[in-house]
């Protein structure tokens, strides 16, 4: 997995800079525990911090490599599933290798492919390589976007590094944000390429970037395509079983401890059931861990995102799948730690978290890896199958804005009250919103022939895998990082993306219900209870004690009013919020002092400037 920096610059010595470039590597300790390394040429410097999962003692960075076909070293993060059998095309190609990593691979195929080895890739990566004949930095990301990748012009080259902190850690990037970047971060749209902090890009999912004395150029080696498809009903329902077969055997290899993340939802448990049979081939079992919250199952109250608790669904798979599992029980306490918060912020570089949400996942993944390096997650088989409410909901499908806005139409006026006002009037995140949604839409190629709501449908599902996944990806790869753990997303495989996406929505709903494909798919995996359930999102906390202790954690930033915070947050909204009765703290409000709490850290951290001019 890893972390990766560096910096190119066509008119300085960076063999000089080291003390730069080993403090922007450090910034990437928790992503790479394991070993530390860097690289220097005239006008290139490499740093990189490993997480070792395939091939421990030869995987070693940054890797360089000299041959007849070139001359080349780079940084890798992430993992190539099929590295064996691009090896094998290699060795027939001639050339020999001396470890067994899928690093070498990679750089290997670039010297015979060039920035075409990236079509070349099944898997989750970003990496960048110095092509030291060419005077070249080669920067690729994969399809979906799995593995983060930014990037920073300079006067004379670029900064890069897998996480903005890499970037903000040389002195020759300026820790600012314009309201562009603010509308960016509050809007929950997520525009390609568009990296918040001013002057920084992230190279965008199925791009190639690279940097010579002529400047940046990006390359799209990959776009979200639509095309007919050729299959009936239950062809596809096969396809998609024998695709989701290949995909776990692939993605279960690892030389560490591995793992399932188990919600009980569909997603999670067909992974789980799949892991389960192909390793029980073997005589091993699927360890799985799941989330809950002390006493959230004996007390849970049903409301419109979740109908029931996740406890009872888990422990159904668990028993079917005979897995060796452990649930993860967390208190208020722990969800409203400001310690843990402060990790979660600094591990994101910005405050466009998820609250409770955010902080369980990060102590989730620490927990995990306690016991394993590498887990398997159900992330994004609902943006790939089509299942989350509003797919369903007349408003959203209409709508001409992102369908999971329509879903939450209130955001907008709820955010209003907790900005102060003349920079809510300066953001305009209406605007904002509207202009991402029609940029997003122009991209679109509708099937000739394709009615109006296979059409529709077609774009939300679009919206989904191009901004709304994005979202949860970099959150997912952020908080587990940040302990050091290898999240693995088998639902993001291109072949089944490109598959599933050109499936008539007709077909993805074919028995009436959400992500029909899938849960026929892996009919024969799952306990019947999981089956039928009705989609539930990821858990969030009931107790009221959590906004007790976030009402708590508010009052320094209220009893300060010149502090940074109040550049954006509104003093007298969150003097009341954090006075409300503990008892009856709104979701408007807990949501309003999460963000506060969010901001108000980021800006003990980072310092930002802030330019609303």
């Amino acid at each position: 997995m890893c972390g990766v920096a560096g910096w190119v610059s066509f008119d300085r010595d960076l063999r000089k800079e080291r003390a730069t470039v080993e403090a922007m590597t450090e910034t990437m300790a928790c992503r790479g525990p394991d070993a530390a390394g860097t690289w220097f040429d005239t006008h290139a410097a490499l740093g990189h911090r490993r997480l070792a999962i395939i091939d421990l003692p030869g995987g070693s960075q940054p890797m360089a490599t000299e041959s007849d076909a070139g001359k080349a070293a780079m940084v890798y993060s992430g993992e190539t599933y099929n590295f064996s059998e691009l090896r094998d095309e290699l060795r027939r190609r001639g050339h020999r290798f001396n470890t067994d990593s899928d690093t070498e691979v990679v750089l290997t195929g670039y010297l015979e492919w060039g920035e075409a080895v990236a079509e070349k890739l099944n898997g989750m990566f970003a990496f960048a390589i110095w092509d030291t004949e060419r005077q070249k930095l080669v920067m690729i990301r994969d399809r979906m976007g799995i593995k983060p990748l930014y990037y920073y012009p300079t006067a004379d080259g670029v900064l890069f590094g897998s996480e903005p902190k890499a970037i903000l850690e040389n002195p020759l990037a300026e820790r600012a944000v314009t309201l562009d970047g603010l509308r960016e971060m509050f809007s929950f749209v997520k525009t390609p390429g568009h990296a918040v902090w001013e002057g920084m890009r992230e190279v965008e999912p199925g791009t190639v970037v690279t940097v010579t004395t002529s400047g940046v150029k990006e390359t799209r080696y990959w776009t979200l395509e639509t095309k007919p498809h050729p299959d009936d009903q239950d062809s596809s329902v096969a396809h998609v079983r024998e695709l989701l077969d290949d995909i776990t055997e692939r993605q279960l290899v690892a030389d560490v401890p591995r793992c399932l993340l188990l919600s009980g939802g569909l997603d999670s448990s067909v992974l789980t059931g799949l892991a389960a049979d192909q390793l029980a081939q073997h005589g091993e079992t699927v360890r799985s861990f799941a989330v809950d919250f002390a006493g959230q199952s004996d007390n849970f109250i049903p409301d419109d995102l979740r109908g029931t608790p996740d406890g009872p669904f888990v422990h159904d798979v668990a028993d079917l799948a005979r897995t060796d599992h452990q649930d993860i029980v967390l208190s208020s306490a722990e969800l409203a730690d400001p310690e843990v918060r402060a990790t979660v912020i600094r591990a994101r570089d910005l405050p466009m978290g998820l609250g409770d949400m955010d902080s369980s996942l990060y102590l989730l993944f620490r927990e995990i890896r306690k016991h394993s390096t590498v887990a398997l997650s159900g992330e994004s088989a609902d943006e790939v199958f089509g299942g989350y409410k509003w797919f369903f909901n007349d408003e959203a499908r209409k709508g001409e804005t992102f369908p999971w806005m329509a879903q939450f139409s209130s955001m907008e006026s709820g955010m209003a009250s907790i900005f102060n006002s003349r920079l809510f009037e300066q953001l305009d995140l209406g605007g904002y919103v509207r202009n991402s949604y029609s940029d997003a839409v122009a991209q679109i190629e509708r099937l000739d022939g394709e009615s109006e709501h296979e059409y529709q449908m077609r774009k939300i599902c679009y919206l989904h895998l191009t901004r709304f996944v994005r979202v949860l990806l970099d959150r997912k790869d952020r908080a587990s990082m940040a302990t050091g753990l290898e999240v693995r997303v088998p639902f993001c495989d291109h072949r089944l993306v490109e598959y599933v996406y050109n499936t008539p929505w007709s077909m993805k709903t074919f028995d009436g219900r959400e992500k029909s494909l899938l849960r026929a798919a892996a009919a024969d995996v799952l306990p019947k209870s999981v089956a039928d359930r009705v989609k539930s999102p990821y858990p969030s906390t009931q107790d009221p004690a959590y906004a007790v202790q976030l009402q708590e954690n508010a009052r320094r930033y209220v009893a300060d009013p010149s502090h940074q915070l109040f550049e954006l947050i509104d003093h007298d909204w969150l003097a009341g919020a954090v006075t409300e009765q503990s008892d009856k703290v709104s979701q408007g409000s807990r949501f309003g002092l999460e963000r506060a709490l969010d901001l108000g850290l980021w800006f003990d951290m980072y310092k930002p400037t802030i330019k609303l001019g």
